[in-house]
């Protein structure tokens, strides 16, 4: 880049400095085209589903669903969250829910729901409490070896038993099995990811993971269907049975990750299967109202982004185009992008504060590019929660606070690689909110 050009772009700055936000301006161009074309897709995607609805192809009755419950200490949202799934639409159906060494009520509590459908494995020492997938680990197997060894559950075939993963606090809607069941229709479907959302939206932090959510699964993990790379997010994944099968490493499919959905759906892909999002149907799980346990929250989440920095080595054996491979690159690159991205606001600030720089460009063509290079994904990203004028004076209204909301993802970033560098990998489980009011049990 001539010289001119960057001391316009980067006024006077060091030059390592001028290096780094360099590097970053090519994350920021690369981020903007990336959002652009996945936006383009995801919304030729809905088009294209309107004009030829696949209803008809398969119907849930074609299929085994069974709901998986992980349940550790979880009294307060447990008889919500099974409740919910024996109103499911489902005409063949198992609720499995996981014990995972409960000293509370939790064990109680689903002895009162007690039914045919639902089957509660009770985890004990010294097995229980060693994490989320040793749990699911524990019910995969005990689903093969008791479960669908019952004679009325014997000629369902691994490619029709469909296993979904709902987190105690899941409210998956009751007409997910037939919005998923069509996308099975296709044999290399392995996994089917439905749209999270936030039922209990009482402040600026829970409104803003739910419009997260939301929009992530309208943007990046529609078009991403496209190519059959969406990923699985852990609450409301669906998986066939013979796919788990195929990534099956020790005790069952699942590793010991503190992102395990991520490194499971990664991993199926790696394996040859597609996965696709399913937008029709929805599961509403409760946000975190405070900041504290929000960063706690994200930095578990960091470092299992950190931690699957180790799936890069796999990308050439998924079975898509060249965009979609390189597109699963920078998704798994995420992390690094990230930290690189922070440092550079810290830098500019810095910058700022000691050698009096300007924050933002002084020309009009620059403050064109900043605003549209740093503020264009999240604006595209809001916009994708709906359409017409209304939606594009929405979006413009509430980018500087969600842009806000996303800056909480640094400090997370940081204290998630030392806690990867020096291998600490033990967390405690999030609380849950109680179920405070009518709203929230109608949810």
């Amino acid at each position: 880049m001539p010289d001119s050009l960057t001391r316009w772009l980067f006024v006077d700055t060091p030059i390592e400095v001028r290096v780094l936000f360099f590097v970053v301006l090519l994350i920021a161009i690369s981020a903007f085209i990336s959002v652009v074309t996945l936006a383009i897709m995801a919304a030729r995607a809905r088009r294209a589903r309107k004009r030829a609805h696949p209803a008809g192809q398969v119907s849930e009755s074609d299929f085994l669903w069974v709901f998986m419950v992980p349940a550790l200490n979880e009294e307060v949202t447990i008889a919500d969250s099974v409740g919910r799934l024996l109103q499911t639409q489902a005409t063949n159906r198992v609720i499995l829910a996981i014990n995972d060494g409960s000293d509370d009520t939790t064990g109680e509590v689903l002895e009162r729901l007690a039914c045919d459908d639902l089957h509660v494995l009770t985890r004990t020492a010294p097995d229980a409490r060693t994490g989320k997938a040793a749990a699911i680990n524990n019910a995969y197997s005990f689903l093969q070896s008791v479960i669908l060894t019952q004679e009325r559950y014997r000629h369902f075939s691994p490619d029709r038993v469909i296993v979904g993963i709902v987190d105690a606090d899941g409210r998956l809607a009751v007409d997910a099995p037939e919005k998923v069941a069509w996308h099975f229709a296709d044999e290399q479907v392995g996994g089917v990811q439905v749209l999270v959302r936030i039922y209990n939206r009482r402040g600026f932090l829970t409104w803003a993971q739910d419009v997260e959510f939301s929009a992530f699964g309208h943007v990046f993990q529609a078009a991403r269907s496209a190519w059959g790379t969406a990923n699985m997010g852990g609450n409301g994944q669906f998986n066939r049975l013979s796919a788990l099968a195929d990534i099956v490493e020790g005790e069952g499919p699942w590793r010991d990750r503190l992102t395990e959905d991520q490194d499971l759906g990664v991993r199926l892909m790696q394996a040859g299967w597609r996965g696709t999002q399913e937008n029709g149907a929805t599961i509403n799980q409760q946000g975190l109202n405070s900041l504290r346990r929000l960063l706690r929250q994200r930095t578990r989440w960091a470092q299992g982004a950190w931690q699957s920095l180790s799936l890069l080595s796999g990308t050439a054996r998924v079975h898509a185009s060249l965009p979609a491979r390189i597109d699963v690159i920078y998704y798994l690159l995420t992390p690094i992008i990230q930290l690189a991205t922070g440092l550079a606001l810290i830098a500019t600030i810095v910058l700022a504060v000691v050698h009096d720089l300007p924050l933002v460009p002084s020309t009009a063509l620059g403050l064109i590019l900043f605003f549209s290079i740093g503020f264009g994904p999240g604006f595209i990203v809001l916009l994708s929660r709906g359409t017409g004028i209304k939606q594009i004076g929405y979006a413009l209204l509430v980018i500087l606070p969600y842009t806000f909301y996303s800056w909480l993802v640094f400090p997370a970033l940081i204290r998630s690689l030392a806690r990867h560098l020096l291998r600490r990998e033990s967390w405690a489980k999030t609380a849950r909110e109680p179920l405070r009011s009518e709203a929230d049990a109608a949810a």
